[in-house]
């Protein structure tokens, strides 16, 4: 099952300037997680293509000097999703060829994830996007509104997004009751988990996404996605066992993720 990763980058960064050319022992951070997600022992569900999407040339070079493939896009994209649906374009995706959209600052992502979602796009017909979640470990990341939570259906596909701490327990106090073994087996199986941000496409979807009118919840958590749920479009999650790993947000993430290449 062929697919295309596309990764975002974009130059400009709030919290952490030049974000995609900072360096993680030596390679540029967009540079490490093209090079994670090509390789790594995907197998017979590795990508076709690993491609950035940037929006300057200085990122352009860098992928360049790598090896890595990349397509300038237009700097006034308002999300990254408009910046992969001019990307496809670029390439000339066909509109039933499968996109994962791996963000730029996750130079630590299980490469096997990419094609875990591409699969569940193969497998459900009818689901237009496709991610990936992680059960919580801590009552910590539960209530933190950084961390987002999802919540599923009995099938797999995603009921909600956000970033407040759901589902909650109302009869289990503030703790972390999804790993408490007294507790009813129907809590654990509602355990909260944590959102990956990784999603999975038809190239068709994904043109079509940044035309879709933004949703009143979009807007109210901040969460792209809820657009499609919005809209009455279906999201496959694929829940993994695996830690996703930290991603960079901010200068003292630079540091913590720089410090774990340097004792490889």
């Amino acid at each position: 099952m062929p697919f295309t990763v596309l990764i975002p980058a974009r130059l400009a960064s709030t919290r952490l300037p030049n974000k995609p050319l900072a360096e993680i022992a030596g390679v540029p951070m967009v540079v490490r997680v093209a090079q994670r997600v090509a390789g790594n022992g995907q197998g017979e569900q590795g990508a076709v293509r690993v491609v950035v999407a940037a929006d300057d040339g200085a990122i352009i070079a860098a992928c360049t000097r790598h090896g890595v493939e990349s397509v300038l896009t237009r700097t006034d994209h308002a999300s990254g999703s408009d910046r992969l649906a001019e990307a496809c374009d670029l390439l000339g995706l066909d509109d039933n060829h499968i996109v994962v959209n791996v963000q730029g600052d996750e130079p630590l992502i299980d490469p096997r994830l990419a094609g875990a979602v591409a699969g569940l796009l193969e497998q459900h017909a009818h689901a237009s996007m496709s991610t990936a979640a992680h059960v919580l470990a801590s009552v910590e990341e539960y209530r933190n509104p950084n961390i987002v939570k999802v919540v599923c259906d009995a099938r797999g596909f995603a009921l909600y997004f956000s970033r407040s701490p759901i589902p909650m327990a109302r009869d289990h106090g503030d703790c972390a009751w999804w790993q408490d073994s007294g507790n009813d087996a129907l809590l654990q199986q509602a355990a909260p988990m944590r959102h990956i941000g990784i999603y999975g496409y038809r190239t068709r979807f994904l043109r079509q996404f940044p035309r879709l009118s933004p949703a009143p919840l979009e807007r109210a958590e901040a969460l792209e996605q809820l657009r499609a749920l919005w809209h009455g479009h279906r999201i496959a999650v694929h829940v993994t066992d695996r830690d996703p790993g930290p991603g960079i947000d901010t200068p003292q993430d630079l540091e913590r993720v720089r410090r774990i290449f340097g004792g490889d």
